[in-house]
């Protein structure tokens, strides 16, 4: 009975603190449902009886935080509505809402409930599988933070949003493929981060001046320009073409980026040389992995981005290829490696190639950073994909993702280019870093 009577005492107390705690976050795993148990249809009303008693029996207590993660969201079923008009109310800072589109809709997001009050007082919304109505009239005064993924929204909706959100600091857009062109107004001087990843966009208009941290990712180009005095810190611009695409038009006004990450998928011609100099340049990451790539590519005009970055210390290329296509050097004894005189590098200090092969340009490429980098502390030449959960080491079966056998022929061919042409170069002052092919999972027989 002592026990019976301690246990009541406390589960009356937690309760009573529950039902007054400020956040709430809604998912199967946080109300102990497993998917496997039922079909669909009856998750989805087991989901919206929890959530609805929950709510029933809470205080009439302001909420900060609401969190509603459900992949099984059917708008015949989930009282979705009834819910945001209960819990959005003023004083609430995060909203986050994260449905799916099985049943091939949108959840039409009801932009009412933030009206008033409510808006004034939410910091950070973040909603998926959602659809947009007006935002005309909001006034989001203390947004700070806006996410929005596989959000159906056009382009003057978003930028009614955020003609409104004077505070905003971080805007991240993915998979909103209604949108053809984005624009930043000059008046969110707080804005410091925009992301942009897998949107079907045209244009891109960045007018605000405070933007340091600028990433896109997309599957096309994307017209972008920059000729605002933007303070951008770090750079990340990929898409098929990206490094032709991006290198001529890069403007002075990007002088001040310390971190420059450029993907391309498809590097047709040669990279250009750059017309302005990045002199705060300190981290480059150039990534050209592809599955179809150029076989006259050459990689040597890289150096034209070392030319222009004086103070460059980190440098990381990604030449990664399902199969490579270059003139190889092994098995060539006609020719020589190239030498490029009058360029120095003076200020780098870390160099990583992933995906390194034995085309010859590439360990052209290789031993002239060597010969003309006296700052140069730790090469990495990486032959195998770069990944470390791919190792056995790392691994949940114990085993390495097995590499194909075109791939390791060319990492034999590799490691053997680095024997023959790199490793005699390398300075004793520098260290040698060559990972290969786990060799307890795959076979490292010498190239014949």
């Amino acid at each position: 009975m002592r026990d019976a009577a301690r246990a009541a005492c406390v589960s009356n107390a937690f309760q009573r603190f529950w039902r007054c705690h400020p956040n709430l976050a809604f998912s199967m795993k946080a109300l102990g449902m497993d998917k496997r148990s039922c079909g669909e249809d009856e998750i989805a009303r087991n989901f919206t009886s929890k959530v609805d008693h929950i709510l029933k029996n809470r205080l009439c207590m302001a909420i900060k935080t609401l969190e509603i993660v459900f992949r099984y969201y059917n708008d015949q079923v989930c009282n979705l509505d009834s819910w945001l008009q209960t819990v959005v109310t003023p004083g609430i800072e995060e909203l986050t809402i994260q449905l799916s589109r099985k049943s091939g809709r949108y959840y039409n997001f009801p932009w009412s409930v933030l009206a008033n009050e409510s808006g004034s007082s939410i910091r950070y919304i973040n909603l998926s599988c959602c659809a947009f109505s007006s935002t005309a009239g909001l006034c989001l005064k203390s947004l700070s933070r806006l996410e929005l993924c596989d959000v159906d929204i056009t382009g003057d909706q978003l930028g009614s949003l955020l003609h409104n959100s004077f505070a905003l600091q971080r805007v991240r857009l993915r998979l909103c493929n209604n949108i053809s062109c984005l624009k930043i107004p000059f008046h969110l001087r707080q804005l410091g981060c925009l992301e942009v990843f897998d949107c079907s966009l045209q244009l891109i208009e960045i007018e605000a001046q405070n933007i340091s941290n600028f990433q896109f990712r997309g599957h096309t180009q994307v017209q972008l320009p920059l000729g605002v005095a933007l303070q951008l810190k770090k750079l990340v611009m990929s898409f098929p073409g990206a490094v032709s695409y991006v290198c001529p038009d890069f403007p002075s006004s990007l002088q001040y980026v310390e971190a420059l990450t450029i993907c391309s998928s498809h590097e047709m011609i040669d990279t250009p040389v750059l017309p302005s100099k990045f002199f705060h340049l300190k981290y480059l990451s150039v990534d050209l992995s592809a599955v179809a790539f150029s076989p006259t590519y050459d990689y040597c005009s890289l150096i034209s981005f070392f030319d222009a970055s004086p103070s460059l210390e980190t440098l990381v290329v990604n030449v990664l290829q399902v199969k490579m296509l270059h003139e190889s050097i092994v098995g060539d004894n006609t020719s020589h490696l190239r030498e490029m005189p009058g360029h120095r590098h003076d200020g780098l200090k870390t160099v990583k190639i992933i995906g390194f092969s034995s085309a010859k340009s590439l360990v052209e490429l290789t031993c002239h950073i060597i010969e003309n980098t006296t700052s140069l502390e730790c090469l990495t030449l990486d032959t195998t994909r770069g990944h470390p959960w791919d190792s056995c080491s790392s691994n949940y079966t114990g085993k390495c993702l097995l590499l194909h056998g075109d791939f390791m022929v060319e990492a034999r061919k590799g490691l053997l280019a680095i024997r023959t042409y790199v490793e005699p170069k390398v300075p004793s002052g520098v260290k040698l870093n060559v990972v290969e092919p786990c060799r307890r999972c795959h076979s490292l027989e010498p190239v014949s």
